[in-house]
């Protein structure tokens, strides 16, 4: 039996900007990918390209494997971050690997008004799984609502991972940057006779 799952999870998070504005930062791709994953668990394919395994999932405490995704992130011109699934392997099972298939978009994009920036964003899951025949006698709302449930809670962490991890990086960048500038013009001004 084919089923289906698919959710959708906005966010919006109020940002005071540091001295250096937020914008700059979202033009860094990995550093957005690192705050909202787990280093030890992301690798870098190429400058947009990313491996990353996610954690563990147990579906209906029967099954459990490991979804390790290739995430395409580019950044665009007003400091939006776009997200986009390019590929997906199950490790733990092999029947489920050969018919799963995910579909995640998403975009983080910075909105002004008034001098407070708030960050907007959207994503869309969407996963695809003809499932074992151990499951075929279990009604397909059940398996959907379930499914479901399991999709929503995934987007719930990278979501919470975006409120809390993505500022507070953003302010230790922008401190650390904001600083090395500092750093540089200090150097100069005595070159240059100031």
């Amino acid at each position: 039996m084919y089923v289906s799952f698919n959710t959708s999870e906005s966010v919006q998070i109020s940002v005071d900007n540091a001295e250096i504005p937020i914008q700059h930062y979202l033009r860094q791709p990995k550093r957005v990918v690192e705050a909202i994953s787990d280093p030890r668990l992301m690798k870098q394919m190429s400058d947009e390209l990313y491996e990353l395994k996610m954690r563990p999932i147990d579906f209906m405490e029967i099954y459990h494997f490991q979804p390790i995704v290739l995430l395409k992130v580019w950044s665009g011109s007003n400091g939006s971050v776009y997200l986009q699934s390019e590929d997906c392997q199950i490790e733990g099972i092999d029947y489920i690997n050969r018919r799963f298939s995910l579909k995640l978009k998403g975009v983080l994009y910075p909105n002004e008004s008034d001098g407070q920036t708030t960050l907007l964003g959207q994503a869309d899951l969407e996963v695809g799984v003809e499932l074992p025949t151990a499951l075929m006698f279990t009604p397909k709302s059940f398996l959907e609502v379930a499914g479901n449930k399991l999709l929503k809670s995934v987007l719930g962490r990278i979501k919470n991972k975006l409120t809390t991890q993505l500022v507070q990086d953003y302010r230790s960048w922008a401190s650390h940057e904001s600083k090395s500038r500092s750093e540089s013009v200090a150097k100069l001004s005595p070159e240059m006779g100031y």
